[in-house]
């Protein structure tokens, strides 16, 4: 089963052919450039550079959030695109998830890990979840304990703190680099921070595993997963109240 999957949750994200159990080639996108004039191209110059076309994928995947998001709506789009005109399954995978999956991969059954990410603000996107008996990729692989979420990274500890006594954990991510010291201050668990690996060659390895599981949807049935409310949202809605309130 030939996977294309792409990941525009970071200003970076990265694209990666995944062919059943392997990951073909996986590229980092140049964060210079905004995904408005990489997209489809990233996806299309890997599939050439690997002797490809479009038609000759079975599946699409790609990272439905948290982020960025304009990339999420940019990423989430092209993977539509292509999915459509090719009559072809998706798979939606959070990039918190695939995070946690690729932290697991040297722990074993009960260990813990998390997944932050930057969500500026001083704000991580987070997700915790302990490790199951299931190989790397699986979906039985994590349980989740404490689901998608964004805030303050001390405070984000320390909601898990009674989880962590006594125990060990590692988190993963562009968040878990930029506020490490406060993971070590705050936790009161011993921390292993990892840095943020790419993402697209885990996406396209758990979709592998879901659709041999039959979970795929069609291109409409892709839901980003955003956590956080857009800005242009908040904003909308204080102006429909200012309007209100006579202001």
């Amino acid at each position: 089963m030939r996977v294309l999957a792409l990941d525009t949750t970071t200003r970076a994200g990265s694209v990666a052919l995944v062919d059943d159990d392997r990951i073909v080639e996986e590229r980092s996108g140049d964060e210079s450039r905004p995904y408005a004039t990489r997209l489809p191209g990233d996806v299309t110059a890997l599939l050439a550079a690997c002797g490809l076309r479009v038609g000759d994928v079975d599946l699409f995947a790609v990272a439905s959030g948290p982020g960025s998001f304009t990339g999420m709506r940019i990423g989430i789009a092209t993977i539509q695109g292509f999915a459509f005109v090719g009559q072809r399954p998706v798979v939606a995978v959070s990039a918190l998830e695939a995070l946690a999956q690729l932290a697991s991969a040297d722990g074993v059954a009960g260990d813990l890990v998390a997944a932050w990410m930057d969500a500026h603000r001083r704000e991580v996107f987070s997700a915790l979840y302990r490790v199951g008996a299931r190989g790397l990729y699986d979906d039985d692989r994590l349980v989740e304990i404490d689901g998608p979420a964004v805030g303050d990274p001390v405070s984000t500890i320390e909601r898990w703190n009674d989880r962590l006594t006594g125990g060990a954990l590692t988190v993963i991510g562009d968040g878990a680099a930029l506020y490490g010291p406060a993971l070590d201050r705050a936790s009161s668990a011993s921390c292993r921070v990892l840095p943020a690996p790419l993402l697209a060659g885990a996406i396209g390895r758990i979709a592998v595993e879901r659709a041999r599981r039959g979970r795929t949807v069609g291109p409409g049935g892709v839901q980003p997963l955003y956590v956080r409310r857009p800005d242009a949202e908040v904003a909308r809605e204080a102006k429909a109240i200012n309007r209100g309130g006579g202001v």
